[in-house]
């Protein structure tokens, strides 16, 4: 395949997190970005991070927007902007609060409606399972919504482990670039199909011209 076919490398995505109040969803952000662990944010708007990191030895320049005290019935027009904007979704929820647990299902249903399409790039991200004792949703239980969902899972803790939050996020980047390259090839085969069909009409209209 040359340069300008499905080979070609995706240098940049937008990915958007989402989740309710509290679940860790920016503390997830600076953990992938900088490593470091902040528990306490205050945020009351969406921010947008950008920096440039390496999946599969490819480097790509990241967007991440944390959307920040948004969730479905609140904000919802500017929560939909937020998903037109992006490329992949991370849907977070907590352990400990069985309502950003049931709020996956509608997050989800959100980016299919305003995608248009059940195949969007989105991973599952379960946090705070360092808080055992405090545990309200079972690891079994977010496994079958992924499953039922058709979305990677991880069950993880934000404030212990970077490499995992590296690992979920480096498989949204994995997924979103699949979407890219598919793009890419069906714009090749209707590109290729529009240039056969200019060719037959080409073809057919010097036939009918020479038979004039």
């Amino acid at each position: 395949m040359t340069d300008s076919g499905p080979s070609r490398k995706m240098s940049r995505a937008k990915l958007v997190i989402l989740g309710r109040d509290n679940c860790g969803k920016t503390a997830l952000c600076v953990r992938f970005i900088t490593k470091r662990y902040i528990g306490e944010y205050d945020h009351k708007k969406e921010v947008t991070y950008r920096c440039r990191k390496t999946v599969d030895k490819e480097t790509i320049d990241l967007e991440i927007l944390d959307t920040a005290n948004k969730c479905v019935g609140s904000a919802a027009p500017s929560l939909e902007s937020s998903i037109k904007w992006g490329d992949g979704f991370l849907i977070m929820y907590s352990i400990t609060d069985r309502s950003s647990f049931e709020s996956v299902s509608r997050l989800k249903r959100l980016i299919d409606h305003v995608k248009q399409t059940l195949g969007m790039p989105t991973v599952i991200v379960a946090n705070k399972c360092d808080i055992e004792n405090g545990r309200m949703v079972q690891t079994e239980e977010g496994k079958a919504l992924a499953s039922d969902l058709r979305c990677s899972f991880f069950e993880l803790s934000v404030a212990e482990c970077s490499a995992a939050v590296e690992v979920a996020v480096e498989k949204l980047v994995r997924e979103v670039r699949l979407e890219y390259h598919r793009h890419l090839l069906a714009m090749d085969k209707r590109s290729r199909m529009l240039q056969m069909r200019h060719a037959l009409s080409r073809k057919l209209t010097r036939s009918k011209t020479m038979q004039w």
